[in-house]
């Protein structure tokens, strides 16, 4: 998924369009986690059950450094935006966020009913849903949004899941363009969602929690101005919105919380103000005085104020987080022994430090799958792939020795107008110069990296993008679908550029099973992709953002990397 606001300072060329912040770890102490498990609940109802100490009232005020890229549903494809578009649209399902972890929920719909050859899901509404102008949400204006998501040159951002999987996918091109008529979606009656897949899709009932599938009444779809005013299902509506600088949340007043399983509306607003000092904001949100008392940041952790958080702690809303960020090998350009040498050299401690991380906002990384999605396991490392050490430029010189390569050259594109990257690539270029590599660094803009690493006929062959991967999802059919199959290289989202057969057809197999069998069997082939060397694991982001004195107890959603909003309060 791309990546959040928060996490976009963290990630350069991630899954997700938005981060700038080079390679980095942190040594969190992940013992207690082993595999995680997969968990829905289908049977969760409204209301939302009360929050301890919670109360009703007051303006809660939210900053950022970076700004959300759209509030259109179709287009939404940043988890910063999908976070807070959770206070004004509802979709079919949702997660709750239960013990640090997410469990699929119903939300406007129940979680589907597949056939039994899985290319037919039927999805029962909930009745007497209302916009916030008190119109009753109908079944069609599911199936519309659904329709508008195929509309990719309109909104070229959005997720594309839909047209892969979703039957003539590949064929219909939206409302605007093929009209009404699609064979992949139908209602019944007033109650009854019928998806037709052309392939298995086990995890569909969790890409309906995606704001694209919010309803949307095909008379009020203004199109690209949508963004500016997507009207309301949620406990939330918008007020006041300046693009790119401020938007105010008020209570929509025709949200029924007992149809609802999970969200609450307690603030009586909520204000956005991006664009904002990062160091300044957050110290004045840690030193709370006047309103800012009522703020959160949800920009990760600045190194700097560390010290200040003693004493303070309580003002630290610390959680998992849902990306993976990785240095690309590409094994079209680089055999298999020196792909094995690079990792032997590569300075993690080193660039760790230069990066600027700390250990409340990166947890080192040695797998594919993060801590935080069910299916996860915390296997012994693959040599030289922990995430971890000062790196070994001997011993990879005698690697390149004995396959006849000292002087092979390792390129890639680095942001050469900020800090920060420049130190990265400095301690990368030294350790790598030293085991016998040659190294071209190639300096761009900030405003050309995206476009550079995402070329993959660019002359370089590591560091392409995606740099890191978020969940869409908490599944590995989220991931290794998407990341390593032999399609994932034309489509722009690949690891390492594998084209491999037999990887291929493993990773469908796993796929096309039901949810809760597949998520144990991830865990094998995230260990055997790792052994092929086409990616250095870097870091797990982590969820680490300060609040305000006056905030109450909050909950990190790993799903977002943002704090679950709809469960936050003032103590008064």
């Amino acid at each position: 998924m791309a990546a959040s606001a928060a996490v976009a300072l963290a990630l350069a060329g991630c899954s997700s369009p938005s981060s700038n912040r080079d390679s980095g770890g942190g040594d969190a102490d992940t013992g207690k986690i082993t595999t995680q498990s997969q968990a829905i609940d289908a049977n969760a109802k409204g209301p939302a059950p009360e929050i301890e100490g919670s109360r009703k009232g007051g303006n809660l005020e939210v900053q950022a450094q970076t700004t959300p890229a759209t509030f259109d549903p179709t287009d939404n494809y940043y988890v910063d935006a999908n976070g807070i578009s959770k206070l004004v649209l509802r979709t079919p399902t949702q997660f709750d966020i239960r013990d640090g972890k997410p469990t699929l929920v119903p939300d406007l719909t129940d979680v589907g009913t597949p056939s039994a050859d899985g290319l037919t899901w039927t999805f029962k509404m909930q009745q007497g849903i209302k916009y916030e102008d008190g119109t009753v949400v109908k079944v069609e204006d599911l199936a519309y949004a659904i329709k508008r998501s195929f509309a990719h040159d309109v909104y070229p951002n959005g997720p594309a899941y839909q047209l892969a999987y979703f039957k003539d996918g590949d064929k219909y091109k939206g409302p605007y363009t093929s009209g009404d008529t699609y064979s992949g979606v139908e209602t019944q009656g007033t109650d009854t969602l019928i998806i037709h897949l052309r392939q298995k899709f086990q995890d569909l009932p969790f890409y309906m929690s995606f704001p694209l599938f919010t309803p949307i009444q095909k008379a009020k779809d203004t199109k690209q101005d949508y963004k500016n005013h997507p009207i309301a299902t949620g406990p939330y509506m918008f007020d006041t919105y300046q693009a790119g600088t401020k938007l105010v949340l008020k209570r929509n007043p025709n949200w029924d919380p007992k149809t609802d399983p999970v969200r609450h509306a307690y603030p009586d607003t909520f204000t956005f103000n991006w664009g904002v000092d990062l160091v300044k904001s957050q110290t004045a949100v840690l030193n709370s005085n006047g309103a800012d008392a009522n703020a959160i940041n949800y920009d990760p952790l600045d190194s700097s104020l560390i010290p200040q958080l003693k004493g303070k702690e309580t003002q630290l809303l610390q959680g998992q987080s849902s990306c993976t960020i990785v240095w690309q090998l590409d094994s079209r350009k680089i055999p298999l022994e020196i792909r094995k040498a690079i990792a032997k050299a590569w300075p993690y401690d080193a660039s760790f430090k230069a990066g600027g991380f700390n250990d409340y906002v990166a947890e080192r990384a040695s797998t594919v799958l993060p801590p935080s999605v069910p299916g996860y396991e915390k296997y012994p490392p693959v040599p030289d792939l922990s995430g971890t050490g000062a790196g070994d430029p001997e011993g990879a010189k005698k690697m390149l020795e004995a396959a006849g390569k000292v002087g092979f050259e390792i390129s890639y594109y680095y942001d050469n107008t900020k800090p920060i990257p420049q130190q990265v690539s400095q301690v990368r270029t030294d350790a790598l110069t030293k085991a016998g590599f040659k190294v071209k660094a190639i300096g761009v803009a900030t405003a050309d990296l995206r476009s550079k690493t995402s070329d993959y006929d660019a002359p370089v062959n590591t560091g392409q993008s995606p740099r890191g991967w978020c969940s869409d999802w908490p599944t590995g059919g989220s991931w290794f679908p998407v990341l390593f199959k032999s399609s994932s290289v034309a489509d722009g989202s690949t690891w390492g550029m594998l084209a491999d057969k037999e990887l291929d057809k493993k990773i469908d197999d796993i796929n096309n099973l039901p949810t809760e069998q597949a998520t144990p069997k991830w865990a094998a082939l995230d260990k055997e992709i790792f052994e092929k060397y086409i990616a250095l694991p870097l870091y797990y982001d982590k969820l680490a953002l300060v609040q305000g004195t006056n905030v109450g107890k909050s909950v990190g959603d790993p799903t977002t990397s943002l704090p679950v909003l709809s469960s936050m309060y003032l103590k008064s």
